[in-house]
This record gives structure tokens, C-alpha cells and sequence, in this order.
């Protein structure tokens, strides 16, 4: 039986790991060349990768308006035609991009934004409702989030979303957010074995909230991945906040941690990621990991743990003796 979770006080019920929609976007370019997306894509391995996932329980997919400028909602909504009944989809606002010429062209936090980008998503995606609908600006005041609630719960009251989240790694705003949104189910941040973010968990666990990790295979990092990544590959030209990789390889700092947690994490068999991602559902009931693939064989990997499960007790706690400094405080 497939292992599930719950998207906080929702009561909406999901595959305990879902699929990040990320990379299946293809390329977004942003000032001077940045870019942000993951490079050329296959449309067609990519609606099988997302039908692959469904039959491994995979019920969450997790995309945004702009990943590729539109491209991955166009996607998604193709690999779920008349399968939308098996999905819960989850989708962002907040970033404008320019369809045409795959451009990013900034962020519009206001309430008329939310409602107008939400249509365009409904459009691309091919359904009449989002089940999850997220900001997607982490640093934006927790005072303007809160300027979105009214429109946000207007929109759960028609219908046409089921509840709302926030994607930040700021513990206190989304707190703020949360406590101020009756319909707010899920924050979804930064989250991976070598990056724990205990205080947002704690925020989740206060607040009834599903934590849906981001990141959680470290970019590639956690899958055993050294190759070098191409130009349009966000990693080939890593942004401040992207650590694992620099000039288009994981560095030599982070790989060497992950070579120090290797054994722990495939002690009882599971691949390097299926152990990273197992150490996501042993870190927390509420946590969600949604990692990216874009080809069916990833996707027969990353969701294989839906069937292995959490990491065991006994190799969770060798792995945090192990990072034991990277926790803020000793693991007894």
C-alpha cells in the first residue's frame, strides 16, 4: 500500500513524496543570462515520467507559472488529461515571465496578480481548480503576504483553489502568514538531509501545516551526480543561494559530506537518493519531499521509496551523529 500524508489542516490526502515540475519546464532565462530552469527537456519523456510516477502513487505535482515561462503547466496538464482525478496539483504565483520569449521579468506580489496568473494556470493546466495554489516570492514581507489572504480565501470560497501556501524559508513569516490565512495548508521550503530546517518544522507542527521540501536530493547532489551540468542548467551558473554546485560541479565541500553519509543512507539497500529522500520521511510526519525528474527511470528511482519508506531509526540516528555540526546542536 502506498505510503500518504496529509497537507496539514486541508484533510487533503497525497503520495507521501510527490513530483517536483521544476525541470520538466525546460529553459527560463533571467538578467544577464541567468539561468533558471534545467535545459532542454523531451515533452514526450516527460509525460511519461508523469505517468510512471502516478503508477508508483505519486499523487502531488508541484509546478509553478513560470517554470520554463508557462512550459511545465502546459506539460502537466497534457500527461494528466483525463487522469486529473488521480492528481493533486499544486502550482505558484507571484513571478512574471514572458511566454514567448521564455524570459523572467519579475515579481508582482499584489492581489490582482494572484487572480489573473491563477487563470492563466487553470488555462495551461487544463482543469478548473488548483488543489494547492503558493506564493512563490520567499523574501516578501510577511505584512504583503498578508495583504493576499482576503483574495486567496475568496478564492478557496469559489471553488476555484482548496487551500494556499507559501514557498519561503523565513520560519517567522510564515508563521505570520499562516496564523493569518484560515485556509493556508502548507509551507514549502528548503529541506534536505544536508540542509535541515528544524525551526520551519517547528512552525508546521504548531500550526498544522504540511511541509513540502524543496530540494530535497540537494539539486542532483544527492543523487551521487559529478558530471558537468550544460549553460542552460541553473547549476552551470549557480546563483548565490545555490551552495552544492559551482562552475557546473557539485563541490568538493559538499561532496565529501555526502560521501560521509553515503553508507548510512543506503544501509538497507535503497540508492543514495531513495536514502536521502527516506531520511525526509523519518525527519518529520508533516514533511513532503517533492523531487524533480524529468525521465521515467528517475522517476522509478525517486518514487521507489514511496514502497521503501522511511529511513530506519537505527541508520536516521548514525546519519545525524554524522552531521551532528551541521545541526546547530549535538546529537546525543
Amino acid at each position: 500500500m502506498t505510503m500518504t500524508r496529509t497537507l496539514g489542516r486541508s484533510g487533503i490526502e497525497v503520495g507521501a513524496v510527490g513530483m517536483g515540475c521544476w525541470a520538466i519546464g525546460g529553459p527560463l532565462w533571467g538578467d544577464g543570462g541567468q539561468p533558471f530552469g534545467w535545459g532542454e527537456v523531451d515533452d514526450d519523456e516527460s509525460v511519461r515520467t508523469i505517468h510512471r510516477a502516478l503508477d508508483l502513487g505519486v499523487t502531488l505535482f508541484d509546478t509553478a507559472s513560470n517554470y520554463g515561462a508557462g512550459h511545465s503547466e502546459r506539460v502537466l496538464g497534457r500527461a494528466l488529461a483525463g487522469r486529473r482525478d488521480r492528481a493533486v496539483l499544486a502550482t505558484k504565483f507571484g513571478n512574471r515571465s514572458d511566454e514567448a520569449t521564455r524570459r523572467w521579468i519579475g515579481t508582482d506580489p499584489s492581489p490582482a496578480h494572484a487572480v489573473a496568473s491563477l487563470e492563466e494556470s487553470l488555462r495551461r493546466l487544463g482543469t478548473d481548480h488548483v488543489d494547492l495554489y503558493q506564493l512563490h516570492i520567499n523574501e516578501l514581507p510577511a505584512s504583503a503576504a498578508l495583504d493576499l489572504v482576503d483574495t486567496l480565501e475568496a478564492l478557496v470560497t469559489q471553488g476555484r483553489i482548496r487551500a494556499y501556501g507559501w514557498s519561503t524559508d523565513n520560519p517567522a513569516s510564515a508563521r505570520t502568514f499562516a496564523e493569518g490565512g484560515p485556509h493556508c495548508a502548507a509551507i514549502q521550503h528548503d529541506e534536505s538531509v544536508l540542509r535541515d530546517n528544524a525551526e520551519m518544522l517547528a512552525v508546521c507542527d504548531a500550526l498544522d501545516l504540511a511541509s513540502l521540501n524543496r530540494g530535497p536530493l540537494a539539486m542532483g547532489l544527492l543523487t551521487g551526480a559529478t558530471r558537468n551540468v550544460g549553460p542552460d542548467d541553473v547549476r552551470g551558473r549557480a546563483p548565490d543561494w545555490l551552495v552544492w554546485f559551482a562552475d557546473g560541479r557539485p563541490t568538493p565541500q559538499w561532496s565529501a559530506r555526502v560521501a560521509q553519509i553515503r553508507e548510512a543512507l543506503t544501509a538497507d539497500g535503497r540508492t543514495l537518493a531513495q536514502g536521502a529522500l527516506g531520511w525526509l520521511l523519518a525527519r518529520s510526519p508533516r514533511t513532503v519531499p517533492i523531487p524533480g525528474c524529468r525521465t521515467v527511470a528517475q522517476a522509478e528511482e525517486n518514487f521507489g521509496t514511496l514502497a521503501r519508506g522511511p529511513l530506519p531509526a537505527e541508520a536516521f540516528a548514525q546519519v545525524e551523529r554524522l552531521l551532528a555540526d551541521l545541526r546547530g546542536a549535538p546529537v546525543g
